[in-house]
C-alpha cells in the first residue's frame, strides 16, 4: 500500500473514531392524500396527458368496454391470463388463455387484457405486480393494445402511498411493472415514437 494511501485512510479512521458529531435527518413528510373525487380527478387527467385512454365505467359494464375497445381497435385475437376475472373477460373474441406463449406466439395476438395492484394519481401511473388477473410481465409488455383495469379504490394519491401498498410484492420477489401511458421514446430529434418497448397503445378501464 502506497504511503500516501495509507495516510489517508488512517486520516478517515482517526476522524470517524475521534469524531463526536452528531446527524440530524428529518422526519419524511406525511404522504399527500387527496380526497377521492380530486384524486380520481387527478388520475384521469394525468393518464390521459400520457395519452392513455380512459373508460369509466360501473361494476357491471367492464366486460361490454372491453368487447367495444377491442372493436375499435379492429382486434382480431386476445391474450389473458388463466385467473383473469368473469367480469373482465372478453365475450365477442375468443381468447387466448397464455400458458406460457413465447414472445413469438405473443408477437402474433393483437391485444391483452390485464387487472392492475395500484394507481398514483399524482403521476398517471399504473402498477402491475403480476399477481392474479394481472398475467405474467410479457402479456402486458408484447401485444400492441393493452387494455389494463382498475378500480377506484386501488387509487392512491402519491408515489409513497402505492410503494406502500406494493411492499408485500417486493417482498416476495415479484416484478412490478409501471406503465405510464403507451410505450414511447423520442428519437435524436426529440420526435415522439410510440410503440418501440411495449404496447403503442394503452386503453385503462375505471371502475368506479
Amino acid at each position: 500500500m502506497s504511503t500516501a494511501r495509507e495516510e489517508i485512510l488512517d486520516r478517515i479512521r482517526r476522524a470517524q473514531t475521534d469524531s463526536a458529531a452528531t446527524v440530524s435527518v428529518h422526519e419524511a413528510p406525511a404522504p399527500e392524500t387527496l380526497d377521492t373525487q380530486p384524486m380520481l380527478e387527478l388520475f384521469v387527467e394525468n393518464l390521459v396527458d400520457y395519452r392513455a385512454v380512459v373508460h369509466q365505467v360501473g361494476a357491471g359494464e367492464v366486460a361490454g368496454k372491453v368487447d367495444e375497445i377491442l372493436r375499435n381497435h379492429d382486434c382480431r385475437s386476445v391474450v389473458i391470463s388463466p385467473d383473469l376475472p368473469d367480469d373482465v373477460r372478453p365475450g365477442e373474441l375468443d381468447p387466448t388463455v397464455d400458458d406460457g406463449l413465447s414472445a413469438y406466439d405473443l408477437d402474433k395476438l393483437d391485444a391483452v387484457v390485464t387487472t392492475s395492484a395500484v394507481g398514483i394519481a399524482r403521476t398517471g401511473t399504473i402498477v402491475l405486480d403480476h399477481t392474479d388477473g394481472q398475467a405474467r410481465r410479457a402479456l402486458s409488455l408484447v401485444p400492441d393494445v393493452h387494455v389494463c383495469v382498475i378500480r377506484a379504490d386501488q387509487v392512491v394519491t402519491s408515489v409513497p402511498q402505492a410503494t406502500a401498498v406494493l411492499r408485500p410484492s417486493v417482498e416476495q420477489g415479484r416484478p412490478l411493472t409501471w406503465i405510464s401511458g403507451p410505450s414511447a421514446t423520442s428519437d435524436i430529434e426529440l420526435n415522439r415514437v410510440e410503440g418501440v418497448h411495449g404496447p403503442r397503445n394503452l386503453e385503462v378501464i375505471l371502475v368506479r
